[in-house]
Order: structure tokens, then C-alpha cells, then sequence
């Protein structure tokens, strides 16, 4: 495909079989030719905010690898376009595309801080860590319209509960007066997204994030006020950006983070085909060097889930990256950690001893 029949803006370049359904209705590339002699217009590329009614908000995270005990998400789908995200299968689930439609049609659950404040309120909780969000990014473009995330932090900060934020969006330094508040009592620590130093890559890989100097902003805006923050070096990309992790990792810690995390990519599902098809697209003289090095980390297949396996790879390639990951925390981070989170003080709201004050 030439550049002028590239969806700009996005990072899937069309929608993928949902393999839940039988039949699967997609844009041809014979129609697409069609529309573009005739002069029509074949695809809008419009932006759908549809809402969804759960019964429940919180989630438990079964899988003994992800790092996390529970997760909520305000939306499912996510502007952001990432290619290689692990999320766009989930949309599958709901009857959409992992493609496209995962850019495209965002999921919003309005009732979250009510069916938030529900379950913190229930004298069968225990204080854990929840995290914003475990699947699709709570500081996606949809949260300035809607403020999702913003209400559900005054919840949390309301029942004196923990917090995890993920997020790659500079949107987060909106809620600085309520992320401070939360950092008082120790109830806070954001998880910032970093894949790339460089410009050019990130808009290519993640279409529609802030840019790479917005979210070092972010970095140090948030440490400078004492609000801690990890770096997700993630997904690390063989000849994609494995070679900028010491780069990355220098940077974020001067800036003021207190520790990194990494993943190595893995196609499962809907996603190696989306990403196959873009990397072709995009970056058409790596594309074969970038799937088979891929390849290698995971058992010659681009696809991974075996717990344990899934994140860190094996083999060579895998090696080298992790090797170099650890290197980057000796160089960088051997004197810092992120603080635990308090527990104590939401046991001590619910049982009466806070309200006094």
C-alpha cells in the first residue's frame, strides 16, 4: 500500500476478523480502489463514544505476572492507536473489531465512580491497591470530555483508599490538585509510559499519545512534587526501540523517577496480524528483520502466553534486552524505589476513627 493509502492518525489500517464471529464484514481493498477513482468517500474515520451500562467496576487480576491484585478501566477501546497494544483483543469481547474499531468506538462506563464508591464502601473490602487503568489508557483523549478518571480519584481520596494510575498522557497534570492531596497520605504512585526518545517513533507506533517531550514533562512535573512515579519501558520492540533502553532509562531517572518496569512485545491474537499488516505499511524496509527478531523471543511464534514467558521472552534477542534492562536499574536506579502504598488509613475511615476529623 502507498503512503497516500495510509489511514493517517491511526495506528491498525483496518479492522481485523472479531474470531468470535462467523462472518466478518470488512473494507476491501478492491472497494477501497473503487471509492478512490470514484471520488467517494469510504471511511470518515470518525471517533464513536458509545456507553455501557457494567454491573461492576473493579476488576481481579488473576494472572500471576502482571505486578497488580485489581484494575478498573473507565473506557474499553482507546484513541491512543498503539499498534502493538495487548488491550484490542479485549474489544473483541464486545462484539468489535480489535482494529479499528478499537480507536474508534470507545466504551464509556459513566456510572465508574458510583460503582466505585459502592465497593469501597462495603465492610467486606480490604484495602488493595486498585490501578487505573489495567487495559485501556484512563487518560485517553475520551477523559477530557467525560472526567471519569477525575471523579473516581476524588473517591478515592474521599475513602482514604490507594490508587494506581497508568497512563502515557500528559492529561494526567490536570488532577494535580487531587493527585498532590492523595500523595499526602502515601495513597498515590503513577506508572508513566515511555517507548521511545524520539519523535518520529512514537507518532508512527502510538498515533495519537502526547509526545515524547509532554510525557517527560509529566515525569518531572509529577516527581518534583513528590507524587512517585515509575517508568514502563514498554513494550520493548527488537531494532525498534531495544536499542534506546539505557538512553530512556538515564533520562527518566534524571528527571526524577524512582524506578523502571519492562515488557518485550507480544502479538497474541488479533494483534500480529494488525501489527504485521502495519509494520509492512510503515516501516516496509525492517518489517521482516523486526518480525522474525520478534519471532525469536517467543519460540519462533509472534504470539506468547505462557505466564512467566509471556513478558520477559527467552532466547538471544530476549536475553540481551532483559540483560540490558538490569544494567539500566544498576546504572540508574540502584538507590531508588517506589514506596508502598498506605492500607491502614481506608480501615481506619471505614471504621470511624478519620470521620472526626
Amino acid at each position: 500500500m502507498s503512503k497516500s493509502r495510509i489511514i493517517k492518525g491511526r495506528g491498525a489500517q483496518h479492522n481485523s476478523h472479531n474470531r468470535f464471529f462467523e462472518l466478518s464484514y470488512e473494507m476491501r481493498d478492491d472497494f477501497l480502489e473503487f471509492c478512490h477513482k470514484e471520488g467517494e468517500i469510504a471511511d470518515k474515520n470518525k471517533m464513536q463514544y458509545l456507553n455501557v451500562f457494567p454491573k461492576t467496576i473493579v476488576n481481579k487480576v488473576t494472572s500471576p505476572d502482571v505486578g497488580m491484585a485489581y484494575s478498573m478501566n473507565m473506557y474499553q477501546g482507546c484513541e491512543h492507536g498503539c499498534i502493538y497494544c495487548y488491550a484490542r483483543n479485549s474489544h473483541e469481547f464486545w462484539g468489535y473489531s480489535a482494529g479499528l474499531d478499537f480507536e474508534r468506538r470507545i466504551l464509556v462506563k459513566k456510572d465508574a465512580p458510583k460503582l466505585l464508591e459502592v465497593l469501597l464502601k462495603k465492610k467486606s473490602w480490604k484495602a488493595q491497591t486498585i490501578v487505573m487503568s489495567g487495559n485501556t489508557d484512563c487518560y485517553q483523549p475520551a477523559e477530557k470530555q467525560f472526567q471519569l478518571t477525575r471523579k473516581c480519584l476524588e473517591v478515592f481520596l474521599k475513602y482514604k483508599h490507594p490508587v494506581g494510575i497508568i497512563t502515557k498522557n500528559s492529561l494526567i497534570l490536570r488532577d494535580l490538585d487531587l493527585l498532590k492531596d492523595l500523595a499526602k497520605d502515601n495513597l498515590i504512585g503513577v506508572n508513566i509510559s515511555i517507548t521511545s526518545l524520539s519523535e518520529d517513533t512514537r507518532r508512527i507506533l502510538e498515533p495519537r499519545t502526547a509526545t515524547i517531550k509532554k510525557r517527560l514533562e509529566t515525569i518531572e512535573t509529577l516527581s518534583e512534587i513528590g507524587i512517585p512515579v515509575n517508568v514502563m519501558l514498554a513494550p520493548i520492540i527488537p531494532s525498534i526501540n531495544s536499542h534506546e533502553i539505557l538512553p530512556m532509562a538515564k533520562k527518566v531517572s534524571e528527571l526524577g523517577a524512582l524506578s523502571i518496569a519492562h515488557t518485550i512485545v507480544r502479538l497474541n491474537g488479533a494483534i500480529g496480524e494488525l501489527f504485521t499488516d502495519w509494520i509492512r505499511k510503515t516501516m516496509p524496509d525492517r518489517a521482516d528483520k523486526v518480525l522474525h527478531q520478534i519471532q525469536d523471543c517467543h519460540g519462533g511464534t509472534l504470539n506468547e502466553s505462557r505466564y512467566g514467558k509471556r513478558m520477559r521472552g527467552e532466547g538471544h534477542i530476549a536475553k540481551q534486552i532483559n540483560d540490558t534492562i538490569k544494567l539500566a536499574r544498576l546504572k540508574y536506579f540502584e538507590d531508588k524505589s517506589m514506596p508502598r502504598l498506605n492500607k491502614e488509613l481506608h480501615e481506619q475511615y471505614k471504621n470511624g476513627q478519620l470521620k472526626l476529623f
